[in-house]
């Protein structure tokens, strides 16, 4: 039996909305949305650079209470302000169950998380250092990819709603495979993610709920309907005529 979902569904409150020229509702996550459903453990935001997937991303998550350039609900840091207000406009159904542990991942700003973090531990206060909770080591001395690793691994505690935005930009295919069987040992242990990626990897897990997003609005698609696990497996299979139309 899966997971009873935290979040259930979003819903765009179109009517509060003036035009759908403007961003972010120009952009096609936003321009035809309606309705979301998470009924699964697992939801996939897929799409091409620009389709909006991170935008939505985003806005759930900072909808949901989390600070717009990732980490917990108790990170109020802010570098610069470059989140839209879309968060304003989504109407946002959860479960009467209540999560325990929560984390927004945003690639691109993981590093001002782990510098906040360092800065944070820096206070003379009495009181546990929050890398402990990360493994004991700042995240700015490991790799990129050994930081998103410690975090699923030693922060991510279950019981939890866990929002990753392109979580596979660090890591190896191998280092993929490990979050794949982390991340099913936090389901198993009551959890739910919502992910945006352009891994195929990552879209594999079984039973996940893959929503496609692109100039036509936001539907659901089989796995192996993606564009991505459709280029990743024509070009492994046989490299060399991909290569010469490209290169031609």
């Amino acid at each position: 039996m899966e997971p009873l979902p935290y979040l259930k569904t979003i819903e765009l409150k179109r009517d509060l909305i003036d035009s759908f020229e403007v961003y972010p509702f120009s952009i096609p996550a936003v321009k035809e949305l309606d309705f979301i459903e998470f009924d699964k453990a697992v939801t996939i935001f897929v799409g091409e650079n620009g389709s909006g997937k991170s935008t939505l991303l985003e806005a759930i998550a900072v909808s949901l209470g989390f600070n717009a350039e990732g980490g917990t609900k108790n990170f109020n840091f802010g570098t610069r302000s470059t989140h839209s207000d879309l968060h304003s406009y989504l109407r946002l159904s959860k479960s009467f169950k209540r999560y325990r542990d929560g984390f927004f991942l945003r690639a691109e700003s993981f590093y001002n998380v782990a510098t906040n973090i360092d800065e944070l531990d820096e206070d003379p206060a009495p009181a546990p250092f929050i890398k402990d909770s990360y493994g004991g080591k700042s995240l700015h001395q490991q790799s990129h990819g050994e930081s998103f690793l410690a975090l699923m691994l030693k922060r991510f505690g279950g019981n939890g709603l866990y929002l990753l935005d392109e979580p596979e930009a660090a890591l190896s295919p191998t280092r993929q495979l490990a979050v794949l069987s982390r991340m099913h040992q936090l389901i198993k242990n009551q959890s739910q993610f919502i992910i945006a990626t352009h891994s195929p990897i990552l879209m594999a897990y079984p039973g996940a709920k893959i929503y496609q997003i692109d100039k036509t609005g936001i539907y659901p698609v089989k796995y192996e309907d993606t564009e991505h696990y459709g280029v990743t497996k024509a070009f492994l299979n046989n490299p060399g005529p991909m290569l010469r139309e490209l290169f031609s």
